[in-house]
């Protein structure tokens, strides 16, 4: 069944990224409106997770924020992508690794959107994409984050690299954490087939105000912002929170 599964999201996967991505280009390059395109990845994201027969609980949406911020995110899957981009209701932009810009179609799509390439490899460059992203948050955009840089290779939470709270320091703007738990279960690193429906949950923390911090405070923000991501996980992915807590 996991098997039939994963070629049907496969096939689904291949299809809207198509289609999805097809109009984001075209809405963004002859419309002008980067904002309905990322309604199109929005759209794109919700096409997957209904393929994987993923349901995604959200909580604490009150903790939104009127106006731009860094919204700062766990990674335990690739499935992360399509929670954010289809349960978190605000517009946004990614920052995101810039080997990701070169696939086909998507790469293209996610360009015409305004998502943000960084170059891990090159810290001059790295730091560009930094500054780049904080004119756009200061603009009004708000960027989401990975702060772990990459998939935890068994669901458990990694440390977290600085470079996305610089951004954060940079551009005066709140980071809120955002805690994503179940995704690995569904889809761990490294393998496409196999994929096991079930549930997700996302859950938006207090925004943490970078307001008087300096590049030299980073590493204090970094720990704040890790500990309220661990506070909505459970034991098992590296958070505080019991398992029955989970269910609430």
């Amino acid at each position: 069944m996991n098997r039939f599964r994963s070629v049907t999201f496969l096939f689904v996967l291949v299809i809207s990224t198509f289609l999805w991505g097809i109009m984001a280009i075209l809405i963004a390059r002859l419309a002008g409106r980067a904002d309905l395109a990322h309604i199109c990845g929005r759209m794109w994201g919700r096409w997957n997770l209904r393929a994987a027969a993923v349901k995604v609980r959200v909580k604490g949406l009150e903790h939104l924020v009127q106006g731009p911020a860094i919204y700062a995110a766990n990674h335990q899957s690739m499935f992360d992508i399509f929670v954010v981009l289809a349960e978190l209701p605000v517009q946004f932009r990614w920052l995101a690794k810039e080997e990701l810009f070169g696939i086909p179609l998507f790469g293209q799509a996610m360009s015409s959107i305004g998502y943000i390439p960084i170059n891990r490899s090159d810290r001059r460059q790295a730091f560009r994409s930094l500054e780049e992203a904080a004119e756009r948050v200061r603009q009004g955009t708000s960027i989401v984050i990975f702060p772990e840089g990459t998939r935890s290779p068994d669901g458990v939470l990694q440390d977290f690299k600085k470079g996305g709270l610089i951004l954060a320091i940079q551009s005066r703007q709140p980071v809120v954490p955002v805690s994503i738990s179940g995704t690995y279960r569904i889809l761990p690193k490294a393998q496409f087939f196999g994929i096991r429906p079930g549930r997700a949950r996302l859950t938006i923390g207090e925004p943490i105000p970078t307001e008087g911090l300096e590049i030299k405070d980073r590493g204090v923000l970094l720990e704040r912002v890790r500990e309220a991501i661990r506070r909505h996980l459970p034991l098992r992915e590296g958070g505080l929170a019991l398992d029955g807590d989970m269910e609430e």
